[in-house]
């Protein structure tokens, strides 16, 4: 009787008819890795975040919280393929929105979803490829510095920075560079298709813009935020689960995280990937 009396207070009607759960995976910041003990977007550190985001039977879509200036183009194709496979393998609808930025690495990630959302200001596109270093052959000279360097292949010691750059070398790496940007043109084709309505000399031009131009040129669906679209779609009850990236056990008992690198020799690159990825985000003005 105690049992009956209990059941009878409990809302019956949540558990016939649950709130539809949009689950919510946030990627931001840049892509690939970034040097020691600092951690880029990459398939390995998303992974387990996404498959935990098709697991629930009550997720209706799986929204992508995205806010990247780009970075890798492996890991940009890696984690693409990755959103694209789950979804059609559990049949949930992807979702992406972009914060202040989705450019070029972080569009190829947008372009995995069914559908595309920015705010007016988000900065969208830059559809292109870019190889960016420095040259310190005037500067070693100066102080008296003699770089010696010796391979076992004629191209093993290309686009070496310390020395005089080689037309060939160039003319190697504008290959390569090329290539590359036919894959991501390719990409933006396959996922947009006929939803593109500007001309693909201005699309793939490196060119981005506005959230608001962007839509006009059919490179997202529509101005709104997560909360907002989604209540449209689903109604006010709608639930969005926020998946954690899964933690060690050190940050789960301390709240910190234990970098496993010692700094020694690698302070030089810390330094060097830091101010890239700043480089990243101030060509957007971010």
């Amino acid at each position: 009787m105690k049992i009956k009396k209990f059941l009878s207070y409990l809302p019956v009607e949540r558990f016939q008819n649950p709130p539809p759960v949009v689950a919510v995976v946030r990627m931001s910041g840049i892509i690939g890795e970034l040097g020691p003990g600092r951690k880029g977007l990459s398939l390995h550190s998303l992974a387990k975040s996404m498959e935990s985001a098709f697991k629930d039977d009550d997720v209706k879509a799986v929204a992508i919280a995205l806010n990247s200036p780009g970075g890798s183009p492996v890991q940009s194709d890696l984690i693409a393929a990755q959103l694209k496979a789950l979804s059609k393998e559990k049949e949930i609808p992807v979702i992406a929105f972009a914060e202040d930025v989705a450019a070029s690495g972080g569009y190829w990630i947008a372009c995995a979803a069914d559908e595309i959302y920015a705010s007016p200001s988000s900065i969208i596109g830059s559809i292109g490829v870019i190889s960016a270093g420095f040259g310190a052959t005037e500067l070693i000279e100066k102080i008296g510095l003699e770089r010696r360097v010796h391979t076992s292949g004629t191209r093993k010691g290309m686009l070496d920075p310390f020395l005089p750059e080689q037309p060939d070398h160039i003319k190697r790496l504008k290959h390569l560079q090329k290539e590359i940007h036919e894959e991501f043109k390719d990409h933006v084709r396959q996922s947009r298709g006929d939803r593109l309505t500007g001309e693909e000399k201005d699309l793939f031009s490196g060119e981005f813009w506005t959230g608001k131009h962007a839509l006009e040129l059919g490179l997202i669906d529509g101005i709104g935020g997560m909360h907002q679209i989604m209540k449209e779609r689903f109604g006010e009850k709608v639930k969005f689960k926020e998946i954690e990236p899964p933690k060690s056990w050190i940050q789960r008992r301390f709240g910190m995280e234990l970098n496993s690198r010692l700094p020694g020799g690698n302070i030089a690159d810390g330094l060097m990937a830091s101010i890239e990825e700043r480089q990243l985000w101030n060509r957007y003005g971010l």
